[in-house]
């Protein structure tokens, strides 16, 4: 069965590039428009890895981390930041919440499933 990822990001174009990357590479896909959305369908699915965003409407990544990071079905879940915030004081904040790692956009698609598969295989 194919692994299932989630994808939080307000940016549409971001979304369809980090969708169409991992589904070529196999993996099952599910898009959130934010923060506030991507929690909704965190639960109302299991996934096996989730990128998010930092900075969004209605709710920001750091906060979507913490709030996925209480729930016990993802609390050992790899949730990588997918963000143009490259600063060390966010990406502390990003480790302090959860987070499992930062990709910097744009991103290159090779060293995102290179990321990827190193996660979950």
């Amino acid at each position: 069965m194919p692994k299932t990822i989630l994808t939080v990001d307000d940016s549409a174009s971001i979304r369809q590039m980090v969708s169409f990357t991992l589904k070529g590479a196999g993996y099952t896909v599910t898009e959130a428009v934010d923060g506030q959305d991507g929690l909704d369908k965190a639960k109302s699915g299991k996934f096996d890895l989730i990128f998010t965003d930092q900075n969004m409407p209605r709710m920001d990544g750091i906060t979507l981390i913490k709030q996925l990071r209480a729930m016990p079905q993802y609390k050992a879940v790899p949730i990588l930041m997918l963000t143009t915030e490259s600063g060390d004081a966010m990406k502390s904040q990003g480790r302090a919440a959860g987070a499992t790692g930062w990709l910097v956009k744009p991103f290159d698609p090779q060293k995102l499933l290179e990321v990827v598969r190193k996660v979950i295989g």
